[in-house]
């Protein structure tokens, strides 16, 4: 594996913090928090996008409400349109997952809720292999309560029209609560499904990570400890390898692309991107070439003092 280029896209709020990155309509979107704190009352989901791969980046959407800190945005195409979803939270209150719709990124509908109230869907991602007709696919997000008593819940959406914060229904009410369990990494392919879960030592010493796999229809699961304590976790495949870009704390806190044994759960550092202290929460995109595969990556760091968006290239190899 190998860094190509990395560049700082955004560094205008005071924090600015978890991202993703997706493809829509032919140009690169990347959404993240920004706010005055890692946690203040005022956060906002700001969307940039780039027409030129990365290259420039302009302003599409800020989304705020006049109420609460939208934290975490994370990106879905779906019938031709892109969804933002993210979480409100409120000193108090238990938090509400959201789901906002745009037909180009930078209008937007107002939010809808989704996920039952207290579960933050964390991330939603289509199942192609249940394509019965174009643009059908089914749907699944992970969402998990925080909080001692905490677990981790599955969610499917199968609309046949548009798709509505009210389509998500648990399909697995408490799919895993082996420790604090909380932010997922999704990955499906081959009728597989496999979640790369993030455990956190905060009420006991429990904090590996683990590794969830199920077979159509997704109910009955297995799980495997990894070797390694990981935050922020996106998973992805490639040439059959399960791939993750994740927070790693060995050593040092730091951003990195690993590969998972999914049977010894063995975690295999690939490459570390510059990177540390607050950091981590990525978006890829798989861009495939004729003699080598390019990963575009969107993270956060505060290795330079300031927490910043950053976006990479790396050659996979």
């Amino acid at each position: 594996m190998k860094l190509l280029s990395v560049t700082k896209i955004w560094d205008r709020g005071e924090h600015n913090a978890f991202t993703d990155l997706i493809r829509f309509d032919g140009r690169l979107y990347c959404a993240f928090r920004e706010g005055s704190a890692h946690v203040s009352p005022d956060g906002a989901l700001r969307v940039l996008v780039s027409a030129d791969e990365g290259a420039s980046w302009h302003e599409a959407a800020l989304i705020r409400l006049e109420e609460g800190d939208l934290r975490d945005a994370r990106l879905l195409v779906w019938q031709g349109q892109l969804y933002l979803f993210g979480a409100r939270a409120i000193a108090g209150e238990p938090l509400q997952s959201l789901m906002w719709r745009s037909p180009d990124g930078c209008h937007w509908q107002a939010a809808e809720h989704c996920a039952d109230t207290g579960y933050w869907l964390w991330r939603v991602i289509a199942d192609d292999s249940e394509q019965t007709a174009p643009n059908e696919s089914a749907l699944y997000g992970v969402a998990y309560r925080p909080g001692p008593d905490g677990d981790v819940r599955l969610y499917r959406a199968a609309p046949k029209g548009t798709l509505k914060g009210a389509d998500f229904t648990s399909l697995v009410v408490c799919l895993n609560r082996d420790g604090y369990v909380n932010e997922t990494g999704l990955e499906i392919s081959d009728g597989t499904f496999t979640c790369l879960l993030r455990r956190d030592p905060v009420w006991d010493d429990r904090k590996n990570g683990i590794l969830g796999k199920a077979s159509t229809p997704f109910t009955d699961w297995q799980w495997l400890e990894l070797d390694c304590r990981i935050g922020g976790p996106i998973a992805f495949r490639w040439q059959g390898r399960l791939l993750a870009i994740v927070r790693l704390y060995d050593e040092k806190i730091r951003t990195s692309l690993v590969e998972i044994c999914e049977t010894t759960g063995h975690v295999a550092e690939h490459l570390s991107l510059p990177s540390g202290g607050d950091t981590s929460y990525a978006g890829v995109v798989m861009q495939h070439a004729e003699h080598s595969d390019e990963l575009k990556v969107s993270y956060y760091s505060s290795h330079e003092g300031k927490t910043a968006i950053y976006f990479a290239a790396i050659r996979l190899e």
